[in-house]
């Protein structure tokens, strides 16, 4: 047993003492409308290459009906940060600039990076089956193991493992409970392949929630150390990291998130996210996800011999990932980008592979676990719109 798996299993007490002391009030009906608070700051006045009235704009409509809070940054040649919303639909307070929320599916940049420093110290191998490094992971229906590669770019053949529900209401009712990690891909492993290792990209936590098992098995160490050494710490992401155990709290300054359960605006902030673990349960800030896209397409924390490969889409059918990041093509320029979603909260970082453009952001929106297009829309592609 890793320590990781030690250190979870020791947690497991935590989520039932917190269940029974945390109580989470529905707030009845439609949040009322609050005054925006925007608080725009620019550092290169004159800078060309986005449309920061259009952002302006998105945030000076908030809070509106679905988003409560939204903080925004905008990196590279010239930078803009802005805010607006609200902290608490219950008091008005403004929204916290430098608030801390969960950052969801982004937490795979991190995972991807902490592999690829395996890598570039040959503890492990891109085009090793996964099996060399956890080979009680897969039943013999696993004729050819997926590759570290295809576990990275999306194209293992793992089906979805085990959940507590596929809509936000059904997770609603089970928020304090907790799936390991082992569990959830067990259920994955037992229901065989969906496909050949390589023939398809099919985007989901399983891929990540493995690669987390492999970092540990690998270091000996818990997947929450490793992160931090390797990536938190060497960038400067101080506000940065995992919830202690099964803790369904953020601790620090934070915006309240919210959703609609059975027709009402629900406070959502409080949940035990632990079963998305290495795919999805960070919690960070937009200034520390700011320095994670620098640390990354800079080289800092993904050797520059293997950041070529993160961002190359494999050849196959209809593929736009490449390790982790997403690849798109806004107004004839190339960007890597990544989303995260978790009840209430939705998050986004974006770059140009040069860096002569970044976005983050973090948005308070009861639809955050919806199409992410309209949230995009209007507080990312400006970034990227002159």
């Amino acid at each position: 047993m890793t320590s990781g798996t030690t250190a979870r299993a020791r947690a497991t007490a935590v989520s039932a003492l917190l269940a029974s002391t945390l109580l989470l009030v529905p707030l009845a009906g439609t949040a009322a409308a609050h005054p925006a608070r925007v608080s725009p700051a620019v550092s290169a006045p004159g800078a060309a290459g986005f449309d920061a009235a259009a952002l302006e704009r998105a945030l000076a409509e908030v809070p509106d009906g679905d988003v409560s809070a939204a903080l925004i940054r905008v990196g590279g040649k010239g930078s803009w940060s802005g805010s607006a919303g609200v902290r608490d639909l219950r008091t008005g307070s403004p929204a916290l600039p430098h608030a801390r929320f969960r950052a969801g599916s982004t937490t795979k940049v991190v995972t991807a990076a902490v592999v690829l420093q395996l890598v570039a110290e040959q503890r492990v191998d891109l085009d090793a089956p996964v099996s060399r490094y956890l080979p009680d992971l897969l039943p013999p229906s696993f004729t050819e193991p997926p590759t570290v590669r295809q576990l990275l770019t999306y194209t293992s053949g793992l089906r979805p493992g085990a959940s507590l529900g596929s809509t936000t209401e059904e997770m609603y009712a089970h928020r304090f409970e907790t799936l390991t990690p082992e569990e959830v891909v067990a259920a994955s492993v037992a229901r065989g392949p969906a496909h050949e290792p390589g023939d398809r990209q099919v985007y989901g936590n399983i891929h990540y929630t493995v690669l987390g098992m492999l970092i540990e098995a690998v270091t000996g160490d818990s997947y929450e150390h490793q992160a931090a050494v390797r990536v938190f710490r060497p960038l400067g992401m101080r506000h940065t990291g995992f919830p202690g155990g099964l803790d369904p709290r953020i601790h620090g300054p934070h915006n309240r998130a919210y959703t609609d359960i059975g027709g009402r605006t629900t406070d959502v902030t409080e949940w035990n996210m632990s079963d998305r673990w290495a795919a999805g349960d960070m919690i960070s800030t937009t200034a520390d996800l700011e320095r994670l896209v620098f640390g990354v397409f800079g080289g800092k924390v993904v050797p520059p011999s293997l950041l070529d490969q993160m961002l190359t889409v494999p050849d196959v059918d209809g593929a736009t990932y490449g390790m982790a990041l997403e690849r798109f093509v806004i107004d004839g320029r190339e960007i890597w980008g990544k989303t995260g979603s978790r009840p209430g909260y939705h998050t986004v970082l974006g770059a140009t592979g040069d860096l002569s453009r970044t976005v983050v952001y973090s948005v308070n929106a009861k639809s955050a676990r919806e199409d992410g297009f309209p949230l995009v829309q209007c507080f990312a592609l400006p970034a990227f719109s002159s």
